[in-house]
């Protein structure tokens, strides 16, 4: 195969991924692109290309074989390139070659220059940052329990703070937006203020969290947690929060569930094949994964939360030097390590691969590889368990041999041609994975009050607060019928069903005592319409329960239907309103 580019050279042989319907086409025999990276970068990337390859040999027999493309940014695109870090003709090669791993950059200094991360991300619209965090036994962290640490963290990759819209305090752009802000809009801020813009888009928001959910799917896992910071910044982060339940309900309804829902109708029990959407405050989730890492599996959050977020957690289980990323669009995927170009250790043929290696992993899998992704995750906690571990973990490890990163590199290779029992492993994991959902379920199931403080859960919208399943009369039945259906249920009051005009209605208990009871009329005769209420005011699911509580104290009504989407999909109460308070105090309007 001939190459009609300047620098990067095809491989003579193999075949390029392509998509089909929407889905990856993977040869055999693939081409796959590289970059070496900066500083520490081909270190690492020699070490780890010879990895992968002794998987994929041992896992296939032979069969398959990736054949590596070298593409350039960064120092050594510079040289090759006339100064450029970031040729266009990488670029195009990326996108041509769908999948695709490079090495840490380093971004020059000096005014002009992007990030080449995000020029990355920005010019191949990789929306998706994702982020796998789990421990591997025998590697050192300075939590009890890191082995209870395991989830995929879904970063917007594209908006946020991160779009770059700023403003410099003292410029004549700046000026302008203030006066804006502050004359035509009524913002009150200090004068001299440098000014962001954080837009977050119904678009952006939608598409992250319907590729967190749909990896949810494909990979078997619990839940979805969306984390966000919705109780300050309700049209931004709150919006996103929103958005992420209405791909959930809209796109993915027969097989998701709120949180709501798994108490509040299924008791806490989780049915089979169902995945539970959740939300987080983001310093709740903080001291979450701290304090219950286990009850978290998927995470889809804005960009700014992604950051902060993907990094702590990694220092849970060993720090960013073995944690793994990628940056996903549609298809197009670049994997990376995840750790800066640490030049002082250059060319020493010394540091950790791990961060670099596990992103090949995510990369094997991504191309559906797996059964060479799992000898790499399966032989590692057996090698650094054994002590073999290069500099930065041996100093943390009582008896430990130091060794290089390509001797490292040769005990792993070794480990994998020495054969492992791969189905006998995954059955064990399974086993484990079961058990312990088990046992978070039976947890719920016991206490489901405790279980939900505990876990973080903080109601802050009406729909978190709401009766979902409706128990409706219609105008023509009696009520005497309505009011055996309220005693039934143990409910104070029921919906009426729209009239000819549309108008919904409620008939409450006090309704009855006193157009029925004090006013001698016959329940068994007597039509609901006669006197039911109406019309009954709805507010939208998104309203905040404080907002909610404000439209109560003003208005002569104690419940609202809530809408979505102009249906009416539950009831909310001022009961509602004041057991939340009890149960969970005002944490949801919490700085």
């Amino acid at each position: 195969m001939t190459s009609a580019y300047r620098h990067i050279r095809m491989p003579s042989k193999g075949e390029k991924i392509t998509v089909r319907n929407r889905k990856l086409q993977v040869p055999d025999e693939p081409i796959v692109g590289y970059v070496e990276g900066d500083g520490i970068g081909p270190d690492i990337t020699k070490a780890c290309l010879r990895i992968w390859d002794a998987a994929v040999a041992k896992a296939y027999g032979g069969r398959r074989r990736i054949h590596w493309c070298e593409t350039y940014l960064g120092e050594k695109a510079a040289r090759l390139y006339d100064g450029n870090y970031c040729p266009d003709e990488t670029l195009k090669v990326l996108q041509e070659l769908v999948v695709s791993i490079k090495g840490p950059l380093t971004t020059p200094v000096g005014g002009g220059f992007r990030s080449l991360n995000v020029a990355l991300r920005q010019d191949l619209d990789l929306y998706a940052c994702v982020r796998p965090v789990r421990h591997y036994a025998g590697v050192p962290s300075p939590i009890k329990r890191p082995d209870k640490v395991d989830v995929v963290i879904f970063r917007e990759n594209t908006e946020d703070v991160y779009a770059g819209i700023e403003y410099k305090s003292g410029t004549p752009e700046n000026a302008k937006v203030a006066r804006f802000l502050k004359e035509e809009m009524k913002a009150r801020f200090f004068d001299g203020a440098g000014i962001g813009i954080k837009p977050i888009s119904e678009f952006g928001s939608k598409r992250l969290v319907r590729k967190a959910i749909q990896y949810a799917i494909d990979n078997g896992r619990e839940s979805v947690t969306l984390v966000h910071k919705g109780n300050i910044m309700k049209f931004t982060e709150g919006a996103f929060r929103n958005w992420g339940y209405e791909v959930a309900r809209q796109e993915f309804g027969g097989v998701t569930i709120t949180e709501e829902q798994l108490y509040g109708e299924y008791r806490g029990r989780q049915p089979e094949g169902k995945i539970v959407i959740k939300d987080r405050i983001a310093d709740i989730m903080f001291q979450m994964m701290l304090l219950r890492p286990e009850e978290f599996d998927v995470i889809a959050t804005p960009n700014l939360n992604g950051d902060y977020l993907s990094d702590a957690v990694a220092a849970e289980v060993g720090g960013v030097g073995i944690a793994p990323g990628a940056n996903i669009a549609d298809f197009v995927a670049v994997f990376e390590a995840t750790h800066g170009t640490a030049p002082k250790y250059a060319n020493q043929n010394k540091v950790n691969p791990g961060s670099l290696l596990f992103s090949g992993v995510m990369m094997l899998e991504y191309m559906g590889w797996k059964e060479a992704a799992d000898l790499i995750t399966l032989v590692y906690p057996e090698v650094v368990s054994d002590g073999i571990v290069t500099y930065d973990f041996a100093r943390q490890i009582d008896g430990a041999t130091e060794v290089s990163t390509s001797a490292f590199a040769d005990a792993l290779i070794e480990r994998i041609g020495g054969g492992i029992d791969l189905e006998a492993k995954r059955k064990a994991q399974h086993e484990q994975l079961v058990k312990e959902r088990k046992q978070r379920e039976i947890r719920r199931l016991l206490q489901p009050l405790e279980e939900m403080v505990d876990t973080g859960r903080v109601p802050h919208t009406v729909a978190d607060l709401m009766t979902r399943a409706l128990i409706t009369v219609r105008d023509d039945d009696s009520v005497e019928q309505a009011m055996h259906l309220m005693t039934g249920n143990g409910i104070s009051s029921i919906v009426v069903e729209p009239d000819g005009k549309g108008e919904w209605g409620i008939l409450t208990r006090r309704d009855i005592v006193t157009r029925i009871v004090r006013g001698g009329r016959n329940p068994a005769v007597t039509r609901v319409k006669d006197i039911a209420s109406r019309p009954l005011v709805s507010v939208p699911a998104e309203m905040s329960i404080r907002e909610a509580a404000d439209k109560i104290s003003d208005s002569n009504f104690s419940r609202f239907t809530v809408l979505q989407g102009g249906q009416v999909i539950g009831i909310v109460t001022e009961t509602d309103i004041f057991e939340a308070v009890e149960k969970f105090g005002w944490a949801g309007e919490a700085a």
